[in-house]
């Protein structure tokens, strides 16, 4: 219920999850990124935009904002004290924090997803796994919860504990308060967000995207995951591809950082979310820097490229 004197759109995220019955220490996880978005944001609007001299673990040069972003998130979920491992696309492997698995959570984020884009003034994003105890190699339909961050002209935070996807939006006090709750995608869109170099693409998807464009979908590409997918679910509609191209079968994008927790969102709000193969939940991650080709948004495009892909490669 709603206090005395504020409409249920006034609620902030804490007093929302507590009415929703979530588990105090979940509570607590989600709390403490919400918190570190609030040093990220600041981060960007006056941070360094430069290089930080390290390369991270795929050997990609690692930006100033990276590194601080990795920091900020790190320390708040140390703070929290329910944290069993943490992982970050900015560390090169597994970092324990407690070796109590009862009751505690292990968390895998992209600290700032898309961070090359600030300099150019693009949304940008945090994105974050969730799971209980100390297992994180393990397929994302296992996520006790995942969420974004868009920082953008606005700042919203978008989650799902399995009990649907509800936005929130940060206010002029840095707090959130709900937007939206139950978000929902149509069975099929009208807009798509294609990656990867289209000379690239195999035969099925060439003739997906093709198909798309017959039917008069709207190209809708930002370059960022975090925009795209949040135009997907805040619109209702549509659908990001970044597939297998010749010569990189498993695509650009990690399967703990970025697409689990993504595919359990849209999934969460009708959509689907597909290697072009296979239900990216049920994949099992065999190492932390594992990628893999996806198909995400509206459940019926999602199948006919699946349906394109078996039929011609």
């Amino acid at each position: 219920m709603a206090e005395p004197g504020k409409t249920k759109f006034q609620i902030d995220l804490r007093r929302y999850l507590r009415e929703q019955g979530e588990d105090r220490n979940l509570t607590r996880v989600i709390c403490e990124i919400a918190e570190a978005s609030k040093y990220i944001v600041n981060s960007i609007r006056t941070g360094d935009l430069g290089v930080a001299g390290t390369s991270n673990l795929y050997g990609e040069q690692q930006l100033a904002l990276d590194v601080l972003s990795d920091r900020i998130m790190r320390k708040r979920l140390f703070h929290s004290g329910v944290i069993a491992n943490i992982v970050s696309e900015e560390t090169n492997d597994i970092i324990p924090v407690s070796p109590d698995c009862e009751g505690k959570y292990s968390v895998a984020y992209d600290p700032l997803d898309g961070s090359s884009l600030v300099d150019v003034n693009l949304a940008v994003g945090t994105i974050v796994s969730i799971y209980e105890g100390c297992d994180l190699m393990q397929p994302g339909r296992n996520q006790v919860a995942a969420l974004y961050i868009l920082y953008g002209p606005r700042t919203t935070l978008v989650y799902s504990t399995g009990k649907g996807v509800h936005e929130f939006g940060m206010n002029q006090l840095m707090e959130y308060n709900l937007l939206r709750e139950n978000i929902q995608v149509a069975p099929k869109g009208s807009i798509y967000s294609p990656g990867g170099q289209r000379n690239l693409y195999t035969p099925g998807t060439e003739a997906f995207v093709r198909e798309l464009e017959e039917k008069g979908a709207k190209l809708r590409y930002s370059g960022g995951f975090v925009p795209d997918i949040n135009q997907i679910l805040i619109k209702g509609k549509g659908l990001f591809l970044y597939p297998h191209l010749q010569g990189a079968p498993d695509g650009k994008l990690r399967l703990l950082y970025e697409l689990n927790p993504m595919a359990f969102l849209m999934e969460q709000a009708g959509g689907a979310a597909s290697t072009g193969k296979r239900r990216i939940l049920d994949l099992v991650p065999e190492n932390i820097e594992q990628r893999a080709p996806v198909f995400i948004g509206c459940k019926e495009d999602v199948a006919r490229a699946e349906e394109l892909i078996a039929a011609h490669g």
